[in-house]
């Protein structure tokens, strides 16, 4: 028993991952290339959207790579229109280009951990 250590619980970060929905039809062909494992995108609500009032797009610097899908974007949207947008973090998780389109790239979406 010596030898096991005792670990501190620590909660997990993870909010949601998804596939980049829609990723054929915006921008991401113009920058696929600077595209890797771990590169931050950015989520942006689009309460206008006329055919989801929960829509929450992705963006790496000024490209559209596409959207959270509609089943997962309920909770993202709902932080980020009340402005808590700086608490989540996301990140590329997973890249193939041989992939389907829709299946290229996968987007993993934590709290970001503040503590000093």
């Amino acid at each position: 028993m010596e030898n096991l250590k005792v670990h501190k619980y620590e909660p997990p970060r993870h909010i949601v991952d998804f596939h980049v929905a829609g990723f054929a039809y915006y921008d991401g062909l113009d920058v696929i290339n600077e595209l890797s494992l771990g590169q931050a995108v950015t989520l942006v609500v689009e309460t206008d959207n006329p055919y989801d009032n929960e829509a929450v797009a992705n963006y790496y610097k000024d490209k559209k790579l596409g959207y959270v899908p509609r089943e997962k974007n309920s909770f993202l949207s709902t932080l980020l229109y009340y402005g808590y947008g700086d608490i989540l973090e996301a990140r590329i998780q997973y890249v193939n280009v041989e992939n389907h389109p829709e299946r290229q790239f996968r987007v993993v979406v934590k709290i970001k951990d503040n503590r000093k």
